[in-house]
């Protein structure tokens, strides 16, 4: 009988990794379609990202995710952009072929998918709390998918009319930065709130939103990016007013499902990937 011991290799770029549940989903998935495939969760100081992008290049990966903070960064390392992640201006998932990486971005796309579930965004006005990487791509598919008006509320001005500028010249939606005082109150015509930040993202499980949880209202459908854990302050928050809502991990299977798809050629079953992580028990 002959055996290969030689796994095609994947995995995460990230900082901190310890609580990325994503080699779970990934390696079940694996298994799911009879892969002999592996996914290695690795924790990348910023100063050595670049190191580690050379190192999967030269061991013949065949792909890796980047998560915070690196998905801006990652794109100096990499020799293509797919046009999602161009227009983004990041990337979240890197195809290996031959020797050539390329820069793809599967975040907002993941989450869209996610959100459909739930409420179609067509013609709705979005809030997004945060403005990196995971920011943008979501407020990009979200316009991509016909949402009528984003607003961006970020700490920095900068970076928040940086991407609300995107969104104005390469796509149909009206978008605005709105600064970002303490106690943000929730504009009552908002039909989406969504955190695109790390706030509340394991271990720092206890952190909140600084907003007005009075502003939540019933009728408003909130998301939360954070998968670990699924259901963070905000969501139980947002649950106790009656809204509606979409945990992280939905975001997470979703996008896993399009990598695997970059990487294999193959399509994973999604009920799968979110059995294997309700599984842990998040």
């Amino acid at each position: 009988m002959t055996h290969d011991f030689l796994h095609p290799l994947t995995g995460s770029f990230a900082m901190p990794a310890a609580e990325n549940p994503t080699v779970v989903m990934i390696e079940a998935a694996y298994r799911q379609l009879g892969l002999n495939w592996r996914y290695l969760n690795c924790e990348v100081h910023p100063d050595r990202l670049g190191d580690a992008v050379r190192g999967a290049r030269a061991m013949g990966w065949r792909g890796f995710n980047c998560s915070i903070p690196h998905k801006v960064a990652v794109i100096d390392h990499l020799d293509e952009l797919g046009e999602s992640a161009r227009i983004i201006g990041a990337v979240n998932t890197v195809v290996c072929r031959g020797d050539t990486l390329i820069g793809e971005n599967t975040d907002g796309k993941g989450f869209v998918t996610a959100l459909n579930q739930v409420i179609d965004p067509a013609g709705k006005s979005v809030l997004i709390f945060g403005a990196g990487g995971a920011a943008r791509a979501v407020a990009v598919e979200l316009a991509l998918a016909g949402v009528s008006r984003i607003r961006i509320v970020n700490r920095g001005r900068e970076r928040g009319e940086a991407l609300a500028g995107i969104l104005q010249r390469q796509t149909q939606a009206d978008a605005a930065y709105v600064p970002w005082p303490e106690k943000f109150r929730i504009p009552a015509d908002t039909d989406i709130v969504i955190n695109a930040t790390s706030v509340g993202l394991y271990p720092n499980v206890d952190q909140t939103l600084d907003i007005d949880p009075d502003s939540l209202r019933a009728d408003m459908v909130v998301a939360d990016g954070i998968h670990n854990p699924p259901l963070t302050h905000l969501l139980r928050s947002a649950k106790a007013r009656g809204c509606r809502v979409v945990d992280g991990q939905g975001m997470l299977v979703n996008q896993g499902v399009i990598g695997i798809r970059y990487w294999t050629g193959l399509d994973a079953d999604p009920q799968v990937m979110r059995q294997a992580l309700l599984d842990l028990e998040l």
